[in-house]
């Protein structure tokens, strides 16, 4: 493994701990700087304004990247990352909270950059492996931060801002000593303010025919994957009667098979039966973990299924990989902020939606959110089995 992809690796993971640290402790300060106990509505205001900002600037982030060069749009990104967590850990007041939590969501954007870096330094047949390190390195950072937000929030509720800060000044140390440009910009670019417009990048990628049907299947892999982080806990105590802990315990497993097999089973898997197939046979692997999981009356259930829905998680580096087949190597830095805007678009719709449906079927039949995920993700199928891999003559020119 060559040098630029440790350090963008190691960046990666560090960002997805800063990311996660926030997460354990963030009701409790809202309690703090509000004073009041009904922080409900405030907190889904703040994760959903945080997936927004997302939507709207990972394109603009990812255009800025194919214009300036990689390494300048991270840098910027990083160093207002940790200047908005030192902000955040001090605010006052509520409003600062709710304005940084926004800042948090522009700067995190820059994982669109990050996979454009991947894009640049790998050979197509390198792709798909090297973005299951990617989603692995960065699930892994998941799972770690809350477990280290959670430590730190005991201890005082605005520690993990300063944690998360601390972390995103050695992600900008690596960046700006270790880690070498990828793909210098355009020589005497002229900023455009049009290039702030997050929508135009939206609109450049439905202008590639071949490029749709993939872009669908990521919005409904990424809108069926919100069902986890969002029932998963609820199923758990309403089935199982599970503690914290065994939650907890779950999901650990769930997460450790999942960024095991990205990491080293998607390289295989792609070398032997090619991105499109490596997707369609994560996605049976998953429906089939969902169905059973459906059915499941002990808990045990639940950690058997864990590396069968590890499994699934090979689909979406192979699907990533096929996707930067469709344009040309000057666009990668725009089309990866476009798939990152369409992650963060399934990341505000998808928990309502499931919060929802589960809310509903709960007293009947709770197993049935599921099964209900599954059919949702089995509407991908027909696009998947219709893709191409090469691309088109309008693309490569």
């Amino acid at each position: 493994m060559n040098k630029p992809l440790l350090v963008i690796l190691a960046a990666v993971t560090l960002d997805a701990i800063g990311i996660g640290l926030i997460f354990p402790i963030l009701p409790a300060l809202l309690r703090d700087v509000g004073h009041t106990t009904e922080v409900a509505t405030m907190l889904g205001l703040m994760l959903a304004l945080y997936a927004a900002m997302q939507f709207l600037f990972s394109p603009v982030l990812g255009v800025l990247s194919d214009r300036f060069g990689r390494r300048p749009v991270l840098l910027i990104s990083l160093a207002g990352a940790a200047i908005d967590y030192v902000i955040m850990a001090f605010a006052p007041q509520l409003w600062m909270l709710v304005v940084g939590r926004a800042i948090a969501g522009i700067t995190s954007a820059n994982m669109a950059v990050a996979t454009a870096y991947i894009t640049d330094i790998s050979s197509e047949d390198e792709r798909a492996k090297r973005f299951g390190y990617f989603h692995a390195m960065f699930g892994i950072g998941f799972i770690i931060g809350p477990v280290i937000g959670g430590i730190l929030g005991d201890y005082w509720v605005r520690a993990p801002f300063l944690a998360a800060a601390l972390l995103n000044a050695v992600n900008f140390s690596l960046a700006l000593f270790v880690l070498p440009e990828s793909r210098p910009g355009t020589r005497h670019a002229k900023f455009e303010w049009k290039a702030l417009n997050p929508f135009i990048p939206l609109k450049w990628a439905l202008t590639f025919k071949a490029l749709i049907p993939m872009m669908a299947i990521f919005v409904i892999m990424n809108f069926v994957g919100t069902m986890y982080g969002t029932v998963w806990a609820l199923f758990s105590e309403d089935s199982f009667r599970w503690s914290g802990m065994m939650i907890g315990l779950s999901l650990g497993a769930f997460g450790f098979f999942h960024a095991g097999a990205q990491a080293f089973l998607t390289g295989p898997a792609v070398a032997r039966l090619g991105e499109r197939w490596a997707l369609v046979v994560g996605m049976a692997c998953e429906l089939t973990a969902l169905v059973c999981l459906g059915f499941a009356t002990q808990g045990w259930v639940l950690f058997a299924l864990a590396p069968l829905f590890a499994l699934g998680g090979i689909g979406m580096p192979a699907l990533q990989s096929l996707t930067t087949t469709q344009v040309g190597p000057d666009k990668q830095g725009q089309l990866q902020g476009v798939l990152a805007s369409l992650v963060s678009l399934a990341a505000v719709f998808g928990p309502l939606f499931f919060s929802f449906v589960y809310f509903a079927i709960r007293p009947s039949w709770p197993g049935l959110i599921w099964i209900i995920g599954a059919a949702i993700y089995l509407s991908a199928l027909p696009l998947m089995l219709g893709i191409r891999r090469r691309m088109p003559v309008a693309a490569a020119g």
